[in-house]
């Protein structure tokens, strides 16, 4: 969860869109991961909890339109293709993508600095030895660090910049 009086745009992303909803987490966006179910159950959700849908399901986009919720039907085949969607489509619909410090991409909770020395042996040598900053979840424990992934998540964030 966002620290109190912060807002995020929040979103739920259905069973297709795994690793793109592990990004959004990690690029700061409150997203919800929705691994099964039917459509009843994700547009049910995204009423609930005030989601944007994303998809690549047309029927799902469409039925969740004709319920009065905001859904974003995807293209591309790749996470910069569909990231670059996402923002298009924010403009479009005249809302703004608003997003917090990095979260959990398997759990989507709040991840705290600690420090080298807190993840000896969690962590492969090679790593603890090459960077100084880490990270982890307050909830499930997974250790971050600023390695090429976040390289990668970088050059992704620059396509909602520039989208």
């Amino acid at each position: 969860m966002p620290p109190l009086g912060e807002t995020r745009t929040r979103f739920v992303a259905d069973a297709m869109l795994g690793s793109l909803a592990r990004k959004l987490r990690a690029l700061g966006f409150d997203t919800e991961y929705y691994m099964s179910g039917d459509d009843a159950g994700i547009i049910a959700l995204a009423a609930r909890s005030s989601r944007i849908i994303l998809t690549a399901d047309r029927s799902l986009a469409s039925l969740a339109s004709g319920r009065g919720l905001r859904a974003i039907l995807l293209v591309g085949t790749n996470d910069r293709q569909r990231v670059r969607a996402i923002a298009l489509a924010a403009g479009d619909m005249g809302f703004p993508l608003s997003r917090g410090a990095s979260l959990c991409s398997l759990c989507g909770c709040e991840l705290e600095r600690v420090r080298r020395a807190d993840v000896t042996g969690q962590v492969p040598p090679s790593v603890e030895g090459r960077h100084r900053l880490f990270y982890r979840c307050i909830s499930c424990g997974k250790i971050y660090w600023r390695g090429s992934h976040w390289k990668k998540l970088r050059s992704l964030s620059r396509v909602l910049r520039t989208s």
